[in-house]
Formats: structure tokens, C-alpha cells, sequence
């Protein structure tokens, strides 16, 4: 019997990661590793398998002792952890198999690995291990297309304690129609979207059912409705499931925002028990959507296409959360307000909001490095990390960045919760999506949301709370729930503005620090004296950084270091002839 160990990076704490408000429901991730999971179903008889998810649990030393390989998949914002990973791997002599995302675009960059298995890895896995058995495994394999998904297995749901976490996955599709250029979907996965059979689908549903779980499950698919023939037949087979057992799973998935054209579409998904859709709005500038080749999200005869898309999903009863990004060609020092004013007045509470960032191998990337702006830079753990050239002046767009989520999730939380007030105000009461729960049950999560707030959020809360109360009783609990989001978001935007705050603070110090011109001793004890107290005070600065917002690759010790040394390198003029 072989032992294969499974193991799932640690993510650095994200908008759309929940990490905060995770803790107040008392679970540790928002979602399984679907793809880990997918990989053991792969596994023939012969393997013993376990399964290390290192946002809910820690990789212990006695796991690498137990395991004859190791086995990963990650996305780019893993990287730091997964080089930690590997080394720790390296370091107890276990073999390392890597997958996934971010191997498939990086492995040219990433050490100590013993096997890449890229791409999509249905038609491929299965030889990898043959191969592996016989002592003639390769490097490297590269799936030679794009594989039929109605032959991928039910992922192994039983191999994870499901209580670390808020929400189950599931996915329908692969791949996207569109082709916008900052995207590395369709690279990965393709045009042409190929999705899993009705039965497949339910087959998942019936699996994380019977053990045991009830709740949210998000269909993972980039976008869902990419195939919408195919989702048109999936969403009565699922909406019946769901009748047939009382609605025990509340959806959510992500689309385009053409969803808002397809009526009947969007009653069957709010049928089958849909409540949220994320979509990638990007950002209200047509000029900037049109230049990243995003016309879906431009309307010749409709100056206001986007808010009234997010008007319109409302509407029907699902929740719109939104994706944007700053830094798109075609941007000017107007976005910002525009980004503001747009996700207030349309009632987007969940907005995450990420500075472009050129992803290798997107059509975005290739037409950057002919124009000779990209920046050889590490990505995928700062949040004010770019990776090339922009249009708009870098310091100009960064400070734009800090101040749109500064203000979209303030401190008091008050634009926060007037933008939750607006989407109830609009959002149609669907009683089998919003399910009553008792009062008890009610006060318990509302209580436990009041708990982790700060004397300054507490005012907007209570004010909420009451309005919510008297104008939409029944859907207080939803309420509750954006509240708990809002919690989150503010955290990590305020974790932003630590870290980079920090790093500012060093570099003022450093540009400060000018040693006295004289050449006498006394002057040259001086400048020592300085040195200290400048050092005393970067590492007093360090120290009051929350531990709660720190996070392997925050290269907040990195910055601290390269302050010592510079700082020490910088001559005393007495002894500087």
C-alpha cells in the first residue's frame, strides 16, 4: 500500500477569502479543495490516502512521516506556501507532485518539485501513476487537450471534515465563451465551455448530502452560464433535488453579466435555490472594458447597461456580488469615484477590488511585453503589487486604490451597511431561498457579529439591525450575514493599509536619515544614536502590526531586514575619509 499525502497550501488572507468573518461562524475556509479532492478520486485501488488542508489544519511532521509522496495543487496566491511545502518535503525525503493552476503557468519557476502533472489531468493522471509504478515516470506531462469532463469522478468529499468549512464545492463547467484579455481561464481551460452531465451533478449533490452536509454550495464554474443550453437542462434536475429534499443547499455561483438578459434562466436557477451570483463587472469605464476586450459588458443602447444588469438580478432574488479591477488601460484619475459611486448606488455589499495584475500566457500579458512595459516583480501576495507598466501614474493608482476600499469599507462601517440597506431594498423576498430560522438562532449570530465589533463600527450595526428589522423582518438573517462580511472586509482592508503603511514608514525613515556633516567624534556618536533610535522605532512600528494580519510572503520581515541593512550601511561622516 502507498501512502499519498494530499496537501493543500495555505492562502494569504483575500477579499474574497472570508477569513474574518469565518471565525464568527467557527469554521476555518470558505471552501474545500475541490481539485485535491477531484485528483484523490483518480487514485486507484492500492493507495492509502489522506488529505491535509493547511487553511483548516497544519501539516504536522508526522505527516511527511507517514507519506510515501506528496501530492499538491495551487493557485498563484499559494506560491509562498507551497515553496515552504516543498522544502519541508525535500528536507524529510519525500517525493513532490505538483498540479494545478499555478504549476501549469509557473513550473519553470518553482524548485524541489519531482513530478509536474499540468493542465486538466483526467486522461493524464492515470498514466503519471502507471508510469510511476513501473519506475519510468516523467518530469513532466502536459495534457494533449482538453479532456471530457462527463468522465471526471465524484471528488472524494469523504476524505475532508467538512466542519472546517462555511461552504461545499461543486462544478458544472470548464472554460468560458468570452475572451477578455486580462483573463487566464481560457487559457487554461478553453473557448469552449464543456460541462458535466445532469447526472454527474447530481450525483455530487447526492454524495456531500448523504454525509450530511446542509447549507451553501457554490458551483465553482468561472462562468456558469458559459454553456447556457447545457445549464438550462442541468437547472430542472437540480431545482426538483432540491424541492424533493426541502431546499437543504442554498447556491451560488459565478457568471457574466449578460445573465441579466436571460429571464427564464434566471427563474430556474432561483427555482433550484439560487441566491448570489458573482459577476465580473470589472469596472463602469465602457472605454476601459472595450480596451480589454469586454464588450459583454458595454451596451450601445443602454448608457446605464451595468447597474441596471445588477438591478435586474436583484430583481429575480439573487444577490450580486462584483468583481472590479483598477489599473485597466484606458483608466484616468475619474475611476476611482466612478468605482465608489457605482457599487454604492447599484447595492453591492461583497465588492472585491484588485489592482490589475498581468497574469503570463493572457493575451494582456503577451501585448505588454511588445509594448515592453512589464515589471519582473513576484505576484500573487500584495495587494498593491504591479506587475507592469500602467497608463496612470503607479503612486497616482495605488493611493487611489488604497482610498476606493478605505472608503467603500470604512472604518465605522457605515457605507458598508447603507450599501446592504440598498440591495434589500431591491431585492426580491424569495421564501425558499431565504428559509426561516428561529429567534434564538437569529439573536445567537447577530450577537456573535456585535462581539467582534469595534466601539466605532457598533453605531452603523445597531442602526442597521433596527432598520432591517422594522422594513425587511424576514430577512434579518441574511442581514446578519452581510454584516459579518462587512466585518471582513473591513479587516482586510485595514490589514492593507498596515502592511503598506509599514513599508511607507521605512522608507520615509530611510530618505530622513541624512548623517551630520561633521567630522568630529562627538558627531559621529550622534549619528549611532540616531541609527538606534531609528531601528528602535521600524521595530516598534513592526511589533504593532496585529499577528492576525500576518501571513507567509506579507514580506513585512523581508522590509525589516533590508531597513537594518540599509540603514547600517549608511556612513557616519566622521569616519567616512
Amino acid at each position: 500500500m502507498t501512502n499519498a499525502l494530499l496537501v493543500y497550501p495555505r492562502q494569504p488572507p483575500t477579499y474574497w477569502g472570508s477569513d474574518f468573518a469565518l471565525d464568527i461562524v467557527g469554521v476555518k475556509s470558505a471552501f474545500p479543495p475541490l481539485g485535491l479532492l477531484t485528483i484523490a478520486a483518480m487514485f486507484p485501488p492500492g493507495y492509502d490516502l489522506r488529505v491535509v488542508d493547511m487553511n483548516v489544519a497544519p501539516l504536522e511532521d508526522s505527516d511527511l512521516e507517514w507519506a510515501d509522496m506528496v501530492f499538491t495543487s495551487t493557485m498563484i496566491v499559494q506560491r509562498i506556501s507551497l515553496e515552504n511545502v516543498v522544502e519541508r518535503c525535500n528536507r524529510a525525503g519525500v517525493p513532490v507532485v505538483a498540479g494545478g493552476p499555478h504549476p501549469t503557468t509557473f513550473h519553470d519557476e518553482i524548485q524541489g518539485v519531482s513530478h509536474f502533472v499540468l493542465d486538466e489531468v483526467e486522461e493524464t493522471f492515470p498514466d503519471f501513476l502507471r508510469d510511476l509504478a513501473d519506475g519510468t515516470a516523467k518530469a513532466i506531462y502536459r495534457a494533449p487537450r482538453k479532456p471530457d469532463v462527463t468522465q471526471t469522478p465524484v471528488p472524494r468529499f469523504d476524505l475532508i471534515d467538512m466542519n472546517g468549512y462555511y461552504s461545499m464545492g461543486v462544478q458544472f463547467s470548464r472554460g468560458c465563451p468570452f475572451d477578455c484579455e486580462f483573463c487566464d481561464i481560457i487559457k487554461l481551460y478553453g473557448q469552449v465551455p464543456r460541462t458535466k452531465s445532469p447526472d454527474q451533478v447530481v450525483r455530487e449533490f447526492d454524495t456531500i448530502y448523504e454525509l450530511g452536509w446542509r447549507g451553501p454550495v457554490f458551483l465553482v464554474d468561472d462562468n456558469f452560464i458559459g454553456n447556457r443550453r447545457a445549464a438550462m437542462k442541468l437547472l430542472p434536475e437540480i431545482a426538483a433535488w432540491q424541492k424533493e429534499r426541502g431546499h437543504p443547499f442554498t447556491l451560488s455561483t459565478e457568471a457574466s453579466v449578460n445573465l441579466a438578459r436571460m429571464d427564464e434562466l434566471m427563474d430556474i436557477m432561483v427555482e433550484a435555490g439560487f441566491d448570489t451570483v458573482f459577476l465580473g463587472i470589472e469596472t463602469p469605464n465602457p472605454k476601459a472594458l472595450l480596451k480589454t476586450k469586454k464588450p459583454q459588458n458595454v451596451s450601445r443602447r443602454d448608457d446605464n447597461y451595468l447597474f441596471n444588469a445588477v438591478r435586474a438580478i436583484q430583481g429575480k432574488g439573487m444577490q450580486v456580488q462584483g468583481g472590479f479591477i483598477l489599473g485597466l488601460d484606458g483608466d484616468d484619475e475619474g475611476v476611482f469615484d466612478a468605482q465608489i459611486d457605482f457599487i454604492r448606488d447599484a447595492g453591492i455589499p461583497v465588492a472585491p477590488i484588485y489592482l490589475l495584475t498581468a497574469l503570463r500566457g493572457t493575451d494582456m500579458y503577451e501585448r505588454l511585453r511588445r509594448e515592453n512595459r512589464l515589471i519582473d516583480v513576484p505576484i500573487g501576495t500584495s495587494a498593491t503589487t504591479l506587475n507592469f507598466k500602467t497608463e496612470m501614474d503607479q503612486g497616482t493608482l495605488i493611493e487611489g486604490y488604497m482610498r476606493v476600499t478605505a472608503t467603500l469599507y470604512d472604518s465605522a462601517l457605515e457605507n458598508y451597511l447603507e450599501r446592504c440597506l440598498t440591495l434589500l431594498e431591491n431585492l426580491k423576498f424569495v421564501p425558499h431561498l431565504n428559509k426561516p430560522k428561529s429567534r434564538n438562532a437569529v439573536f445567537a449570530d447577530l450577537m456573535g457579529v456585535r462581539s467582534r465589533l469595534s466601539t466605532e463600527q457598533l453605531p452603523a450595526f445597531t442602526n442597521f439591525i433596527a432598520k432591517v428589522s422594522k422594513e425587511h423582518p424576514s430577512m434579518l438573517a441574511k442581514a446578519v450575514r452581510l454584516a459579518a462580511m462587512g466585518y471582513h472586509f473591513e479587516k482586510i482592508t485595514r490589514q492593507q493599509n498596515s502592511l503598506r503603511a509599514f513599508t511607507q514608514f521605512l522608507t520615509t525613515e530611510l530618505d530622513g536619515f541624512s548623517p551630520t556633516s561633521s567630522q568630529d567624534e562627538l558627531q559621529a556618536d550622534e549619528d549611532w544614536c540616531r541609527k538606534d533610535e531609528a531601528l528602535r522605532r521600524a521595530e516598534s512600528r513592526y511589533e504593532s502590526i496585529p499577528e492576525e494580519f500576518r501571513y507567509d510572503g506579507d514580506g513585512i520581515d523581508h522590509a525589516l531586514a533590508s531597513f537594518r541593512s540599509e540603514l547600517n550601511s549608511r556612513p557616519n561622516r566622521a569616519h567616512a575619509s
